[in-house]
């Protein structure tokens, strides 16, 4: 009875310590349940999607938080460690760690493991970031540079871009260095990356392409077996419960708040020229430091003013805006005239004190309104401050000046007199007219303060309405604007016109050929001579059009003369500026004479002296191609001031075309007769044949005679004529005066 009785006690001890063993693990059991801890390798160099957090020193950023939400959901408690292999295929085969991330597909381990990945997390997309706006060339012709660590991402794009150039560097400054150094053309990170990476000072310069390039998965992996493929489908029941508003909540958290912290370097870099003026003036008295700070306070204020683009109250563009703008119409019609305006309402201080800033506030707003609906896509407006407006505009003929004084100054000045009140408003306009030097230096600030000035003279005085800073600018710009824009006009209607000019033998007085010349008849400026618009063409970049109108005109001539059974020759000029790397002159000239059923020996093509000064290389290389066509080149105006020995040297030409500028009367006439006659000695010993132009009296044509120039060209003979007068050179002798004498002198008639 005693032993069933310490049995039952001892049984009842045991059950008791049994239970409390129980309630005391319960809790353990717990808090243990579904926290198996999961070790997730990743790089800490790409915040804000991991990074270090200087405090803690742990792995965090937006692939950290939403790798823990998926983890939670798994099961797990994760911890993040950073890897300390140079790519994410070593750190695949290091067994520290359970996954590794971020993945965009599944890639072998460095060792040749294949690999399993996770479903993706979220979409990163990537983007290019280069110096500046810049055009980036092609991306299958872009050299990229990116992190060494970004080895899966570079697969990817090889994968896309099989011809891109990818260079990868240990660090972003190395990155950021190499494209500055011209080594790259750009750098390839995801947007979330460039968001953080940007805000260092330095890199203000950096400019984001607002083209995504591709966009890549984030995922997680491991290598390749049953314990990887089992965990990762653990993780993707995670990855499913993942609702989207937790994925949008930390992606805007992240990208939203400015996680770049300062470095030393970068207070450096940022008020560099504060410092070093805080150097020098050091020893300055109180009041110039003072000064000083106030300086910089406003270089700020000013800095944080020019990020907003467009006027809040107008809609139109601030200081800023327009000046980027102005910049990029200037850079995208460089041949275009413009000017610039800087408008004013006078005594607008008055009209806020009097009728109300609400009231002043709807002027503004009528006066954008008035002005943007009058220009066009290639001009501009803003809102510089206040009440003050300044207006890029393209120049154009008189009936557009009526035209902005009727629909934009005339209402604004009538605003507050429609509404029954009695203030007529008064504008004061500064006009600066934009010269080639504003193209290429493009000075929008400068600009400004030019046109400032001429409004504040208009200001002051009271008298006008506006007035330009340079006059005489705008008359050259209308009538460069009036060539320009009447060009496509005058080459359809026939208001140019192909004249020529007659080349005759002295010995024999034939009419051996003819140069072709053209006469605009403008609708504007009236009759213009080639002097008158041929440089203003050059210059705008649209001589080719001209002269490859002149040039099917000629040969639409040519063909007409030889089925009456007439085959003559006309020489036609190129310009300097037609002779381009990427114009193929000799083709151009061999499909017109195919069109025209012509032969290549009745086009001579002439080329000048300064096309050899300024690209002999180019010159050399088009003039041989033209001959091996069979064309005869000709060098023009030679001897009127950039004759070259070398040139005749090295340029394979047919024939010289020789100025008279030496035998005119300027100048030493017989050191000129003596320099003349050598040089036809010179050319004819060089195996060329030689016309003279400008021939102006019969000394001049015996002169040439007696030295063994025959072929003349030039007043005495012939001006230049319309095509219905040159129609009868075969037909009759003509009647001039100088034909009369050649008859006298040899008892010839003119064939």
């Amino acid at each position: 009875m005693k032993n069933e009785k310490l049995r039952k006690r001892w049984l009842s001890g045991v059950i008791c310590l049994v239970f409390l063993l129980l309630c005391h693990l319960q809790p353990l059991t717990a808090s243990g349940e579904g926290g198996e801890t999961l070790t997730v390798g990743v790089p800490v160099d790409r915040c804000p999607v991991f990074y270090l957090d200087q405090e803690t020193n742990e792995v965090v950023g937006l692939g950290a938080d939403l790798m823990r939400i998926v983890a939670e959901n798994a099961g797990y408690t994760v911890a993040f460690r950073q890897i300390t292999e140079n790519t994410l295929k070593e750190a695949l085969d290091n067994e520290e760690y359970d996954v590794v991330m971020p993945f965009g597909s599944a890639i072998s381990s460095a060792s040749g493991h294949p690999t399993v990945i996770s479903e993706n997390l979220i979409q990163m997309p990537f983007t290019l970031v280069t110096i500046g706006k810049r055009d980036v060339p092609h991306l299958h012709d872009l050299r990229v540079g990116m992190l060494r660590s970004q080895g899966s991402v570079a697969e990817t794009v090889r994968q896309l871009y099989p011809s891109i150039e990818i260079n990868r560097y240990e660090t972003m400054s190395e990155c950021v260095k190499a494209l500055r150094e011209g080594q790259v053309d750009a750098l390839l990170q995801n947007s979330y990356v460039w968001s953080y990476v940007l805000q260092k000072p330095s890199y203000q310069d950096l400019v984001v392409q607002p083209a995504t390039v591709f966009t890549m998965d984030f995922r997680a992996g491991t290598r390749d077996g049953a314990e990887g493929q089992a965990l990762i489908e653990r993780l993707n029941q995670g990855i499913a419960a993942l609702k989207e508003a937790q994925r949008q909540t930390i992606i805007l958290d992240y990208t939203s708040r400015r996680l770049y912290q300062y470095e030393f370097s970068d207070y450096l870099y940022q008020y560099r020229w504060i410092l070093a003026g805080a150097l020098l003036l050091i020893a300055a008295v109180i009041s110039v430091i003072l000064w000083r700070i106030h300086a910089i306070h406003r270089k700020h204020e000013e800095e944080i003013r020019r990020l907003v683009d467009h006027d809040p109250l107008t809609g139109l563009y601030s200081i800023n805006g327009f000046r980027k703008r102005v910049q990029e119409l200037l850079h995208a019609h460089p041949n275009k005239p413009y000017f610039l305006s800087y408008n004013n309402i006078r005594d607008f201080k008055f009209i806020n004190d009097s009728l109300g800033r609400e009231a002043g506030d709807d002027l503004l707003r009528f006066w954008a309104s008035k002005t943007l609906e009058n220009l066009s896509k290639e001009e501009t407006v803003g809102r510089i401050e206040a009440d003050h407006f300044a207006v890029l505009r393209e120049i154009a003929a008189e009936e557009r000046m009526r035209s902005d004084e009727k629909n934009v100054f005339e209402p604004v000045q009538n605003f507050f007199i429609k509404q029954g009140k009695e203030n007529k408003v008064q504008i004061s306009s500064g006009i600066y007219v934009l010269t080639p030097k504003d193209f290429r230096e493009t000075d929008v600030d400068h600009m400004l303060d030019l046109a400032m000035v001429a409004e504040k003279r208009i200001r002051d005085s009271r008298e006008t309405n506006f007035a330009f800073y340079n006059p005489e600018q705008w008359a050259e710009g209308k009538r460069i604007a009036d060539v320009i824009n009447y060009l496509p006009l005058a080459l359809r209607s026939g208001d140019i016109q192909v004249w020529y000019q007659p080349q005759v033998n002295y010995q024999t007085g034939k009419i051996i050929g003819a140069e072709a010349l053209c006469r605009w008849e403008h609708t504007v400026l009236g009759r213009l001579q080639p002097m008158d618009f041929i440089s203003t063409l050059e210059e705008a970049g649209l001589i080719f059009e001209l002269d490859s109108y002149v040039w099917n005109r000629v040969c639409q001539d040519l063909h007409r003369w030889n089925e009456h059974g007439a085959h003559r020759s006309v020489s036609v000029n190129v310009s300097r500026n037609d002779i381009r790397e990427d114009r193929d002159l000799a083709g151009y000239f061999q499909n017109l004479i195919r069109t025209y059923e012509l032969t290549a020996d009745q086009i001579r093509i002439e080329i000048t002296e300064t096309a050899f000064a300024e690209r002999p290389e180019l010159l050399i290389s088009t003039t041989e191609k033209l001959r091996a066509c069979g064309f005869q080149v000709e060098m023009d105006d030679f001897g009127s001031g950039y004759s070259s020995l070398h040139m005749l040297k090295e340029v394979p030409v047919d024939r010289i075309k020789l100025d008279l500028h030496f035998l005119s009367s300027s100048g030493d006439a017989e050191k000129g007769r003596i320099i003349v006659s050598h040089i036809i000695q010179m050319i004819r010993a060089l195996g060329m044949s030689m016309i003279t132009e400008g021939v102006e009296n019969i000394s001049q044509a015996k002169f040439l005679r007696e030295h063994g120039c025959d072929e003349m060209q030039g007043f005495y003979f012939y001006r230049p004529m319309p095509v219905k007068d040159l129609d009868v050179w075969d037909d009759q002798p003509g009647d001039t005066s100088s034909l009369r004498a050649w008859r006298n002198e040899t008892g010839g008639t003119n064939g």
